[in-house]
């Protein structure tokens, strides 16, 4: 069996590594340059579905590498008024994968661990790069790829891990398409140095999930970084009709501006962190997300992370989904000599499990954005009331939430 693997990022060169474990000829075609074709990105917290994914796949020295470039990360999820500190705190940490050398959930730059995911890829010709693909046609026995520089390849699978703007996906399901949610998310980053670091709680600053939850709408998200030079991510989430029009348009200057307005008033430590925001960090992130998968035709094109379930970035899920995706898919492939019957095992498991986090994503991005004052209220209410009540906080958090 030969395998054909269009796109470079986290999901595809898994699957690549997984695939030529098995024994099974897999090639990743990437529209990129092997240097500089990758923009600089945050980090993102490994847990344990995508960190099973990545041992089950990886060879010993890119788990090696992986392992040792990662930092522990606690599953703790804060909820905080803006003025007042911590409302609620939701432990989710569980014991087995707190401590499991595989699973102990842990924080990693995306260029860190696309590095490890590249180790021992430049001695063989198994990602090509400069390979920017256009289309695919069926032929009597398999698939043939096209690219941009008039060159094909031939295989048996065609896999899209292109990203959210997959060409494989238009072609493959060219009715699945992502939905505009209304929400527009401002983002920075801030280096924990100096005065900066001083002024911060230490509930800020250790890795665990914090939201600022204020009475009206809106919503802040943090998260701190400790691999390399420690930094902060803080996202402001709202509306897109809250924002001055053409508010995507808007500069990291303009943009510092309007999130310093709306957080005024609140505690001196989360306006250290917008003040001290370098403006040329600072983005719009307009979210978008795929709808819940229908049921398709399994054939020998298949898809897998952004290109199909690409999801908001409210859950903190999709890049290990992605992950998921590609041990699903190895396992599939590497237990059944029929193609298409494996992409169908394949497919008929993502689609559930997708749909879950995609479900999730979409709900904690609306709530977080689009709820109404009384919403807000009533939600607040039940945080207080769940630091209280622990059957209360296991129904709205989980039965491990303590």
């Amino acid at each position: 069996m030969r395998v054909l693997i269009v796109g470079a990022g986290l999901g595809g060169l898994t699957l690549l590594h997984g695939l030529r474990a098995a024994g099974i000829d897999a090639h990743v075609y990437e529209r990129s340059a092997r240097q500089g074709g990758q923009p600089a990105s945050y980090g993102i917290h490994l847990d344990a579905n995508g960190l099973r994914a990545l041992h089950n796949s990886l060879p010993a020295d890119n788990w090696k590498h992986l392992d040792a470039d990662g930092v522990p990360a606690p599953m703790v999820v804060r909820f905080h008024d803006p003025h007042r500190g911590v409302i609620a705190t939701i432990d989710k940490r569980f014991p087995e994968n707190a401590t499991d050398p595989v699973t102990k959930r842990r924080a990693i730059s995306r260029g860190e661990l696309r590095e490890a995911l590249l180790r021992g890829t430049d001695s063989a010709p198994i990602v090509h790069w400069d390979k920017a693909f256009t289309h695919y046609g069926l032929t009597d026995d398999g698939v043939r790829a096209h690219f941009a520089d008039g060159t094909h390849a031939e295989g048996d699978i065609l896999v899209g891990a292109d990203g959210s703007n997959s060409r494989v996906r238009h072609q493959r399901l060219p009715d699945l398409r992502r939905q505009e949610l209304g929400i527009v998310n401002i983002a920075g980053r801030v280096p924990l140095a100096g005065d900066v670091a001083a002024t911060l709680p230490a509930e800020l600053t250790d890795g665990g999930i914090n939201n600022v939850v204020p009475t009206r709408t809106g919503w802040m998200f943090l998260s701190t970084w400790a691999t390399g030079d420690p930094y902060l991510v803080w996202a402001w989430a709202a509306a897109e009709d809250s924002y001055p029009p053409g508010v995507r348009d808007l500069d990291g200057t303009a943009l510092k501006h309007l999130v310093t307005e709306r957080t005024s008033t609140w505690s001196t430590p989360l306006r250290t962190l917008v003040h001290a925001t370098d403006p040329g960090t600072i983005t719009t992130v307009p979210l978008r997300t795929m709808p819940q998968l229908p049921d398709w035709t399994s054939s020998r094109i298949t898809l897998l992370g952004d290109a199909i379930h690409n999801m908001t970035p409210m859950a903190g899920i999709g890049a290990n989904t992605a992950l998921r995706d590609a041990d699903q898919l190895r396992r599939a492939l590497s237990t059944s000599d029929n193609p298409v019957q494996a992409i169908n095992a394949y497919e008929t498991a993502m689609r559930d499990y997708a749909n879950q986090a995609l479900k999730l994503s979409t709900r904690n991005a609306t709530n977080a954005a689009l709820a109404t004052r009384a919403n807000r209220a009533a939600f607040r209410a039940l945080l207080r009331a769940g630091t209280h009540l622990p059957a209360l906080r296991r129904k709205m958090f989980g039965p491990t939430a303590r």
